[in-house]
């Protein structure tokens, strides 16, 4: 790697430092970025959505690390304290970013075209600090795929402080496990849900992948997260124009598909209540996974008990976006137990996720609750019957 300044140059006493989320994460600075931190003292950090391994990312070098978002990589630091969780949706964190956890300097990789640099593999929440005109240490991949769909980012925020040819400064792959036979049962009956051309939104793991491949109809995808299920829909003649999505999760399977092609927005505008419900496009169906879901409908995504697993994410907004959209669909799809444990329990073991006003349809393998237009006591004897045997709500 080659740069015009180090990244240590760039570190202060005092700052707070914003590192770029999604899994283009720029990976190979988080051992030099925790250094300087530690050399430098009293620097804070804000982190986002880690979905893969950040071994080299040392918690304990700043002085404060906040979370916006979550992830794999976080959910040690989140569980021991050493990570403050700061609950938020994610199309709110952009105003976070601008007022109370304002960075003086973002950490990011980005990819240069013949026109300027711009984000690599994913756009997130990060694009808009650079474009406010926050400082920017990059680390430029050329091994990125180049699918920004925005315009070049201003050159005068940017200080290159490495460029590599190697693989790992691109997005990290994240390889999704087989699904369960529960989750095909459940994706077999979330396919049946979906009209051709609509916009399905859908999230991280092993259950969202099986929903993709379970569909059988020609759909447009409009998402926080674009997951490598898409690559074989489109292969399939099913999808239809590009997707909108803030990040790419996948192997490089999908990486390469998505070099070249325009797909990422910030969250400004993937996360966009009104433009996705808006009218003028086509109806959206939210595709959302749970942890538990509870008898009035409402939903945890965060962990089980003092376990931390998901976090917030984009989760109520697009809940609350396929709710409202006209001929579109707040989906909420689970097992009904897991680990032995239903999964419709009587009270949630952590906050309200998302509002039980904004979940429309509940999926499991035995079968569907449509809960629209239902009043209370009608939703919650939806949803026992739906569990059935399987609930042991009092």
């Amino acid at each position: 790697m080659v740069a015009d300044v180090a990244l240590t140059d760039l570190v202060r006493p005092g700052m707070r430092i914003a590192l770029a989320d999604g899994t283009s994460s720029p990976h190979l600075l988080h051992a030099e970025l925790s250094r300087a931190a530690a050399a430098a003292g009293d620097v804070r950090l804000v982190v986002g959505w880690h979905p893969a391994p950040a071994p080299d990312l040392d918690v304990t070098a700043f002085a404060d690390v906040v979370c916006i978002a979550g992830g794999p990589a976080l959910r040690a630091g989140i569980d021991a304290g050493t990570v403050r969780f700061t609950p938020s949706r994610l199309s709110a964190v952009p105003s976070l970013l601008a007022g109370p956890l304002r960075p003086d300097l973002v950490v990011a990789t980005l990819v240069r075209d013949p026109d300027g640099f711009r984000m690599a593999g994913d756009a997130g929440w990060t694009r808009r600090l650079i474009d406010a005109g926050v400082p920017v240490a990059a680390l430029v991949s050329h091994t990125a795929p180049h699918s920004d769909a925005g315009p070049p980012l201003p050159d005068a925020a940017i200080t290159v402080v490495a460029e590599s040819q190697d693989r790992a400064s691109g997005p990290a792959e994240i390889r999704t496990p087989a699904p369960t036979a529960d989750d095909v049962a459940i994706a077999a009956h979330v396919a049946g849900l979906v009209p051709e051309g609509a916009r399905v939104q859908v999230g991280p793991g092993r259950l969202a992948a099986a929903m993709v491949a379970a569909l059988r109809v020609p759909v447009r995808v409009d998402s926080g997260l674009l997951p490598e299920p898409v690559v074989d829909l489109d292969a399939a003649g099913l999808l239809l124009g590009d997707p909108v999505c803030a990040y790419l999760i996948g192997t490089r399977r999908l990486h390469e598909w998505a070099d070249g092609r325009r797909l990422l927005h910030p969250v400004e505008v993937t996360h966009d209540v009104g433009r996705l419900s808006s009218a003028d496009l086509p109806p959206l169906v939210a595709l959302n996974a749970a942890l538990e879901i509870d008898v009035d409908g409402q939903i945890n995504v965060e962990g089980i008990g003092d376990r931390t697993t998901g976090l917030i994410g984009g989760h109520p907004d697009f809940a609350a976006a396929g709710a409202r959209s006209v001929g579109g669909l707040s989906v909420i799809a689970l097992a009904s137990r897991h680990r032995d444990r239903p999964t419709l329990v009587s009270r949630l073991s952590r906050p309200v996720t998302t509002a039980s006003h904004d979940v429309e349809i509940v999926v499991t393998e035995r079968g569907i609750a449509d809960l629209r237009g239902l009043d209370r006591r009608s939703r919650r004897a939806a949803l026992l019957d739906l569990w059935g045997d399987l609930s042991d709500v009092g």
